[in-house]
């Protein structure tokens, strides 16, 4: 049993399940994390990445348990239920179209840490932009159950731009949601909803793809991983929800562009010297 891989893995759950559900890029920061603890060369620290995010995942299911299956159970008859239901579907699948088809092109071209950097800088002043914006905009959805379709797809097709590493899942659909008139509250618990398709797909994918080069072996370093993942999760759901019902998004914003900025520059200083 190596130690130190389990140390490595249990940091970086740690990083995923704090990362998830807040505007910062829990890929961008998982691959930077990655990089810097040399867990990078783990054979399968690719499927490992997504694996974790199974435990955080798992955190949102159990904090909104009563929410999630309550919806579930009272689908067949509750047309608000197979609203949100309709609204989860519409606003999953562009993301999950394109994500399909460019998921090689992703993994292959963008996992780089200039392109996380840089996307952590325009995110940043991209929430910077929208919170200004948000104060003087009507707010017109104050619930996650007063969705309408077209707001929906507009979140989805937000979503979108986190398929580029470092621009941030969460970052893009409650920004996307707060510009389209949601309250902060409800663009928030509508990303952590969004986010139980939107990951189960992308990681029950990876892992049926992966599944050949997994062993026995691999399992106390994803059991490790997936536990602190969920862990972290479920504190920062907590925390996060406390602080959108009286603060705004900037000060995520101005971590995102200082971090950034000195991603960017020990990259520039790397290939100066």
């Amino acid at each position: 049993m190596d130690v130190m891989l389990l140390l490595k893995a249990a940091v970086m759950g740690l990083v995923e399940g704090a990362t998830e559900f807040i505007p910062v890029s829990s890929t961008g920061h998982l691959i930077l994390a990655g990089k810097w603890l040399g867990f990078d060369s783990y054979a399968n620290h690719e499927t490992f990445d997504v694996f974790i995010q199974l435990g955080a995942i798992l955190a949102v299911v159990w904090l909104y348990r009563q929410k999630v299956f309550g919806v579930l159970a009272a689908a067949p008859r509750d047309p608000n239920a197979r609203r949100l239901i309709w609204n989860l579907l519409i606003a999953f699948a562009p993301a999950a179209l394109v994500g399909f088809f460019a998921r090689d092109f992703i993994k292959e071209k963008l996992f780089d840490t200039t392109i996380v950097a840089i996307a952590l800088v325009l995110g940043g002043i991209a929430i910077l932009l929208v919170e200004h914006w948000h104060k003087t905009r009507v707010v017109t959805t104050e619930s996650v159950d007063d969705i309408r379709p077209p707001t929906a797809l507009g979140v989805g097709l937000a979503q979108l731009l986190s398929l580029v590493p470092g621009v941030s899942r969460s970052g893009a659909t409650i920004m996307g949601g707060l510009s389209l008139g949601m309250s902060r509250l409800a663009a928030t618990e509508f990303s952590f909803f969004l986010a139980i398709p939107v990951m189960v797909a992308a990681s029950g994918f990876d892992l049926f793809k992966s599944r050949h080069l997994l062993s026995a072996a691999d399992a106390p370093v994803f059991a490790v991983g997936f536990v602190v993942s969920f862990i972290a999760a479920m504190v920062v759901i907590r925390a996060l929800i406390r602080f959108v019902s009286t603060n705004t998004f900037v000060p995520f914003a101005w971590y995102r562009i200082a971090v950034g900025l000195v991603l960017l520059a020990m990259a520039w200083t790397t290939r100066g010297g």
